[in-house]
């Protein structure tokens, strides 16, 4: 090359933004993220609500200073998702300060449907009028399109902002924080912390309704699926009395918040909020074979269903081993035994085989086999040569009369897993960490996220996969919950929250080397860089009492029912 090739010159006035369709769009330098991508909105599957600029996430309000390569974030994509529910979160806080500002407003957990339940403390539950001119004023402020404005304050300045305004569960968890600031956002004069990024605008978040839930309502908000429609909203008491029960655990714990949890660590508790907790685990285990026991002979068949790394193998063990000191004798049998040969297979939409379908299974021979073992017939079981893809002869096994069969499998709860005649003799049990701790009353934290970090510790200690790998699949499997799990979860005649209090702290130190671990030029950095800062807020605590019964074990090691199986009487 030579040297009169090289020169100096001044900056363009425009710069190039690289889509990852090839398409390449020019615009003035230091304009905004969201000013390219509204230029091709109308060619987007669902409006966009930030963007990936150069393997970062970001904003639509960031200027793009130079040529980038830029990926659209829309609400069918799961950061889009949770941009969207944050900023409509942020929207209702603000329209119900403004107009109820004796009361307290809390954000507690998410259902199927698309929606959080939300609560109200200081003053009576709102009126259907109440809730009316709420969703009123909420859709007002839509019309106005109010810019959601991102501050950085230094962290002193944001807690005397916080304790002035009576929110000591936002005081208790920035009093921990270890940098000296601290991202605030603010809707004309209101400001909060949010974890995560925003929307530009309250004019992008049409899709929302409030609908009369109990004592509280659902926030309902759009499903990925269908980004900009509402899918219709299901009732869910099984799980709202989930919800409850949880909020009766926490507060025997006295722990309310994510802050109050790092307070209990930093005051040296964690033993006593381990032992508790894990004690209210182990009575509702009990309650549950008791309620088993009860059915006087009637329950001959225990399903137990649930997403991943929701904890199923550690409960229908610890399950198994109180029905054991209840006098009756638990035979496991393998779901997965009876998947169809590989050519019968059911294939997805990508023509990839569907394992998780419920065609999958023949369900034929399951139901026959289940009607013989309850009535004491040998049955010669089936095992699945999983390399050969076909059905193999397994053991003859006869039951006795008291023995009871726990089935566990995916498709537990759906109801043309068998006929209608082995219905009754059926006991259903749904295990998930069906809510969390939350960082705060307005900043809930995802039961998905706790999984997804159980998984990616477990998957590294059993498997050999790294934290990439596992997010990197992560995806797939959430599809195949969304459509195989979740909608059956209200057909559960119990449900069994496998969250504990603490679980997080315990994880951090095994799940954060893991996670900075992802290098910044594959696409799952910015998922495992999401996960750390959300770790952050959590204080780490030592994993020596956690007993080894536990839940928790399943995902850290050291568990005692790893091994653990009963075959017969």
């Amino acid at each position: 090359m030579k040297k009169n090739q090289i020169q100096q010159v001044q900056p363009r006035q425009e710069v190039e933004v690289h889509l990852p369709d090839g398409r390449v769009l020019a615009g003035p330098r230091g304009a905004s993220a969201g000013s390219f991508l509204y230029s091709i909105a109308a060619t987007l599957p669902a409006p966009a609500v930030a963007a990936v600029v150069n393997g970062e996430l970001r904003e639509l309000t960031y200027a793009i200073q130079m040529d980038s390569k830029m990926a659209p974030v829309t609400m069918a994509d799961a950061d889009g998702a949770r941009i969207y529910r944050r900023s409509l979160t942020f929207l209702l806080e603000f329209a119900f300060t403004a107009l109820f500002p004796q009361g307290k407003l809390l954000i507690d957990h998410s259902i199927s449907s698309g929606g959080y339940y939300c609560h109200i403390t200081g003053r009576a539950p709102l009126s259907g009028d109440e809730l009316e001119q709420l969703e009123s004023h909420m859709r007002s402020l839509v019309e106005r399109n109010l810019p959601f404005e991102r501050l950085e304050l230094p962290l002193a300045e944001a807690l005397a902002y916080f304790q002035e305004r009576d929110f000591p569960d936002k005081v208790r968890l920035l009093s921990h924080r270890r940098k000296d600031y601290v991202t605030l956002y603010r809707l004309e004069e209101h400001l909060d912390y949010h974890h995560g990024y925003m929307a530009p605008a309250t004019g992008c978040l049409k899709w929302f309704a409030l609908q009369p839930t109990e004592d509280g309502f659902t926030l309902h908000f759009p499903r990925r699926s269908q980004p900009t429609a509402l899918q219709p909203l299901e009732e869910y008491p099984k799980l709202l009395a989930t919800f409850r029960q949880y909020g009766q655990w926490l507060e025997r714990l006295g722990i309310d918040s994510v802050g109050a949890l790092n307070d209990a660590i930093q005051a040296q508790r964690s033993r006593e909020v381990i032992l508790v907790s894990e004690a209210l685990h182990e009575q509702h285990v009990a309650a549950i074979a008791r309620q088993i026991a009860g059915r006087g002979g009637e329950a001959r068949v225990i399903l137990i269903a649930g997403p991943s790394s929701s904890g199923k193998t550690t409960f229908s063990r610890r399950l198994a081993v109180h029905l054991l000191a209840l006098g009756l004798s638990p035979f496991a049998l393998e779901l997965d035994s009876y998947f169809v040969d590989r050519d019968k297979t059911p294939v997805d939409g990508e023509g990839q085989l569907n394992f998780e379908a419920l065609e999958a299974i023949d369900l034929g021979l399951l139901a026959d086999h289940l009607q013989r073992l309850v009535t004491g017939e040998a049955v010669q079981l089936p095992r699945y040569n999983f390399k050969a893809g076909s059905r193999e002869s397994g053991e003859v096994v006869q039951l006795h009369p008291e023995q009871i069969i726990i089935l566990e499998g995916i498709h537990g709860l759906n109801p043309d897993l068998f006929p209608r005649s082995l219905a009754r003799r059926a006991f259903r049990i749904y295990v998930s960490a069906l809510t969390q701790l939350n960082l705060d009353r307005h900043n809930r934290v995802s039961t998905t996220d706790s999984r997804l970090i159980r998984r990616i510790v477990r998957d590294a200690r059993e498997r050999g996969y790294t934290a990439q790998q596992t997010i990197a699949r992560w995806e797939s499997v959430r599809r195949g919950e969304e459509r195989y799990i979740f909608p059956y979860q209200e057909n559960a005649d119990v449900m069994f929250n496998s969250a504990l209090v603490y679980e997080l702290s315990a994880l951090k130190p095994f799940a954060e080397p893991l996670l900075r671990q992802v290098a910044h030029t594959t696409p799952e950095f910015i998922e495992a860089k999401r996960l750390l800062a959300f770790l952050e807020w959590f204080l780490s605590m030592e994993i020596e009492w956690v007993p080894d019964d536990s839940i928790v074990r399943e995902f850290i090691g050291g568990s005692i029912l790893k091994d653990f199986k009963v075959w017969k009487a």
